[in-house]
């Protein structure tokens, strides 16, 4: 058997040089190409070709990145101690930028987001930060848009996912549901008894003017009584009821 000789394996290194330079980016990602140090334009997608040791390439992903914002110990302006956690939707825009202007654009864009949460929510109530989501999600992202534009990086959205409240402030916000429910149903029962009062004075009033109307509604109450067979019913019959029926019974 012959060995290889020197040249035959400069040849062979060379070749695997030239092939290993050969890349395959996908739809999705971009090649940040440094040539001698110094950032080219991005490339790709598609084939695209590195030259071995005088260029260096590094892969990003273009597709929106979803990021878990682990829960963090707020203190509302009211100092009501609550933990909040959210989620982060964003992509990189600028490839060249997320790679030049940031370290680790994924680990700086998750710092940036857990102190933007404590801040924003602790600059509002619990009332606000329970009832009001929707205004400190936009205003969560505005403020990471700003931050991370310099970046390359667009913040798509950020979602509060859950607030967790201390057992003693639960029991207190359900009594507090309890009580605004009970001085709902006082509410409603007195504002019953005003127009049922209303309707009553209404009717005292076309009574007044009609005074058979009064005995028609007194005999109508007996027949009320009658109808229940199981009781005996004794009552009083005043002169001034038979007075009408006595005066046609004479003419």
């Amino acid at each position: 058997m012959f060995g290889i000789g020197p040249v035959a394996t400069f040849v062979i290194i060379v070749v695997f040089l030239l092939i290993s330079g050969i890349k395959i980016l996908k739809e999705y990602e971009r090649a940040v190409i440094f040539r001698l140090g110094r950032m080219v334009e991005p490339r790709g997608p598609g084939i695209t070709y590195v030259i071995p040791v005088i260029e260096k390439m590094i892969r990003v992903d273009l597709r929106t990145v979803t990021m878990d914002i682990p829960p963090q110990d707020v203190i509302t302006r009211d100092n009501v101690s609550v933990k909040v956690n959210a989620v982060l939707y964003f992509r990189v825009l600028d490839p060249n930028r997320a790679i030049r202007e940031v370290e680790n654009y994924l680990f700086a864009s998750s710092q940036l987001a857990q102190v933007t949460l404590r801040s924003v929510c602790g600059q509002g109530e619990l009332d606000e930060l329970l009832a009001e989501r929707d205004k400190i999600n936009s205003r969560i992202q505005d403020i990471l848009d700003k931050q991370t534009d310099p970046w390359g990086i667009k913040v798509v959205l950020v979602e509060l996912k859950h607030i967790d409240l201390p057992q003693e402030m639960q029991r207190a916000m359900a009594k507090q549901a309890e009580a605004e429910r009970e001085r709902r149903a006082k509410v409603i029962h007195a504002e019953g008894e005003f127009q049922a009062s209303q309707k009553l004075a209404d009717a005292a009033e076309v009574m007044n003017k009609q005074p058979m109307a009064l005995q028609l509604r007194f005999l109508q109450s007996l027949v009320e009584i009658a109808s229940e067979k199981n009781s005996t019913t004794i009552f009083p019959v005043p002169i001034d009821l038979l007075t009408p029926f006595i005066k046609k019974s004479e003419t």
